[in-house]
């Protein structure tokens, strides 16, 4: 391939022949990568795979690994990439926001997918970007392509808002397995065994990303995995300080806390009284 033609981003529109079998091949890079992709064969990321023959839009973070499970590629599909440094919003509003986008730690399984529309509105701003990459730069050019970039990835937050409303069928159902796992895990002696659950093993037992758990509970109900994790462990303290003799501390170790005192805190504030109160005013 040509050198890029800025030293910090660069845009693919149709990737080279390549003489290399990619099956099993793990990658990872120091660059962000968003794109709109198509028959390049199956990538798998944790435990999941998904099938890109469809096409749809993934974005990978630095550091991240991909894991390409079958060897197939081809330069024959319809789709961008865009590479670039973080260095290039290094000192940009989008370097303090980026963080706050939290499809960089989807899972592929959990792809964005764009009706023609969409795909329309995001080439648009890819053209923009190819336009200040390959004209002489000035003290505006690194500017503008930032804006683009940023704009690109308000949108697709705005599409995965859609996203997540056209499968609100799909995604209750998700709801309900969630709320299932949580009172399973506290019925459990999950909490004595294995402590508090995190958003992470909710998310891998329903087969999906933290991120995508959180950010699907909280476009269906208000509320993320934290915030239900959080009133089940209220309520199981409150059950264990009303209806036993044990001890502030014996509850705080049945619930999987490893100091009492963090127990007390969390308990305080939450409910706004510590353990021991709660107990003599019930």
């Amino acid at each position: 391939m040509k050198p890029p033609a800025h030293p910090l981003i660069t845009i693919i529109r149709e990737w080279p022949e390549i003489d290399f079998d990619f099956a099993n091949t793990k990658m990872t890079g120091d660059l962000y990568i968003i794109g709109v992709k198509g028959n390049v064969g199956s990538m798998r990321y944790g435990r999941n795979t998904y099938d890109f023959e469809e096409g749809t839009m993934v974005f990978t973070a630095p550091k991240q690994v991909l894991l390409i499970e079958k060897g197939e590629h081809s330069s024959n599909y319809e789709g961008w990439t865009i590479l670039f440094h973080p260095d290039l919003i290094r000192t940009s509003e989008l370097d303090r926001t980026i963080k706050e986008y939290a499809f960089f730690e989807y899972a592929v399984h959990e792809a964005l997918h764009l009706s023609e529309k969409e795909k329309q509105i995001l080439n648009d701003f890819v053209h923009h970007i190819e336009i200040e990459i390959n004209q002489n730069f000035d003290k505006h050019s690194q500017e503008l392509i930032i804006a683009n970039v940023q704009s690109i990835l308000k949108y697709c937050q705005r599409f995965y808002d859609r996203q997540f409303f056209t499968r609100t069928n799909l995604n209750k159902d998700y709801v309900v397995r969630f709320e299932k796992y949580l009172k399973e895990y506290f019925a459990s002696d999950n909490l004595m065994d294995k402590g508090l659950p995190t958003v992470a093993e909710c998310g891998e037992a329903l087969n999906m990303s933290a991120r995508y758990l959180s950010d699907l509970l909280k476009a269906e109900t208000g509320r993320s995995a934290k915030d239900y994790i959080h009133d089940y462990i209220i309520e199981k303290a409150k059950t264990l300080l009303l209806a036993s003799n044990s001890s502030v501390s014996e509850v705080a170790y049945q619930l999987g806390f490893e100091y009492p005192q963090h127990f007390s805190k969390f308990f305080k504030a939450k409910t706004g009284y510590n353990p021991t109160d709660f107990r003599n005013v019930n």
